[in-house]
């Protein structure tokens, strides 16, 4: 098996992609590329939220030609999603793109294959070849074995041509399909694997199905980048790649929030509080510990290894740092005063 570390790796803009134990973030956005503003505004907003790679849809020509402005305007590399029109990819190419998502299966003509790797060649972009156990070819049926033959026959159109710059995608709905097929996948490629489980469901649903399919898979010691896909705001999917990785220990600097569950034994309004800390340390880079617990029966005791915490009181609460006392806050000033002590951490 070929582990995260041990696949073929290219360079993605500035990224060392593949060949290394770094696991990449990445969304997409669902703004209408073409819709230039609305599309660097969305993608500056999960940039700063912790995305690494962001990826964009071309439907059309006009798709194509916005990457340009696009590109000028953000930090992260940009991945156009392209199917069927070979024309959008070579457009899109020649317009900036850092990376494409093609499936060379899904292009009739091969000499527009032999064209876009050509360009990809001069402009040193790599390919993500992206099989999805619901758009397999129509003799193939959706188990592991199949979808990697999928993959074989995407892959052999880019290896006759010499092309090895190859990111390697095996989505599927399903949980154990998934699993399987990225499984096998290692064994039988030596690429990078971008790891997800598609049509997951909403943030609530697909966070679940999500978490547990990448993780089982991310257990294998595979994957080189994930994208978390929620029919919701792609920030969500940023948020939940973030929190996955944290614990399943896979990256730094980002922080935890640790909170005890709600009981009677509460006394000030504790669970806007923790989810606004919540969101507060999302755009956070420290390997931090907070904690925001119900009283003083949970914390700082059960909380004394966090950095930071409090622990609610009758309308105030304690500060505590590292299990040792601070001072009390009153109820009204605890989110501002919690918010000043993360930042000097």
């Amino acid at each position: 098996m070929f582990l995260r570390n041990e696949t073929l790796q290219f360079k993605l803009k500035n990224l060392d992609f593949g060949g290394n134990d770094k696991i990449y973030i990445q969304s997409m956005t669902n703004t209408k590329t073409s819709d230039i503003n609305a599309t660097i505004n969305q993608i500056k907003a999960l940039e700063a939220a912790g995305c690494e790679i962001i990826r964009v849809a071309i439907f059309d020509h006009n798709d194509a030609l916005a990457i340009k402005e696009i590109k000028a305007n953000i930090n992260i590399p940009l991945v156009t999603d392209i199917h069927f029109d070979p024309e959008l990819a070579l457009l899109s190419i020649q317009n900036g793109a850092d990376k494409i998502r093609l499936n060379p299966g899904n292009i009739s003509n091969k000499e527009k294959i032999k064209e876009i790797v050509k360009l990809c060649k001069e402009k040193n972009v790599p390919i993500r070849i992206g099989v999805n156990s619901g758009s397999l070819p129509k003799d193939l049926h959706k188990t592991p074995v199949d979808i990697i033959e999928a993959a074989k026959r995407h892959i052999s159109i880019l290896e006759e041509l010499n092309f090895r710059n190859i990111c390697l995608s095996l989505k599927a709905s399903d949980i154990d399909l998934a699993y399987e097929s990225y499984k096998l996948a290692a064994e039988v490629f030596p690429y990078p694997l971008h790891i997800g489980i598609t049509e997951s469901g909403t943030a609530f649903s697909g966070l679940i199905k999500s978490s547990l399919g990448i993780g089982k898979i991310l257990g294998l010691g595979i994957g080189n980048t994930i994208r978390i896909s929620l029919t919701d705001d792609p920030i969500l999917e940023v948020r939940a790649a973030r929190e996955l990785l944290k614990d399943l220990k896979l990256a730094t600097n980002i922080p935890n929030l640790i909170s005890c569950p709600t009981c009677g034994r509460i006394q000030y309004n504790m669970i806007p509080i923790a989810k606004e800390i919540e969101a507060y340390l999302a755009s956070c880079n420290k390997n931090i510990t907070v904690a925001v617990m119900g009283c003083a029966v949970n914390g700082p005791g059960e909380a004394k290894d966090a950095d930071l915490g409090i622990a609610g009181g009758k309308g105030e609460a304690i500060l505590f740092k590292k299990g040792q006392i601070i001072r009390k806050i009153k109820e009204k000033d605890i989110l501002t005063e919690l918010k000043k002590e993360i930042d000097l951490l």
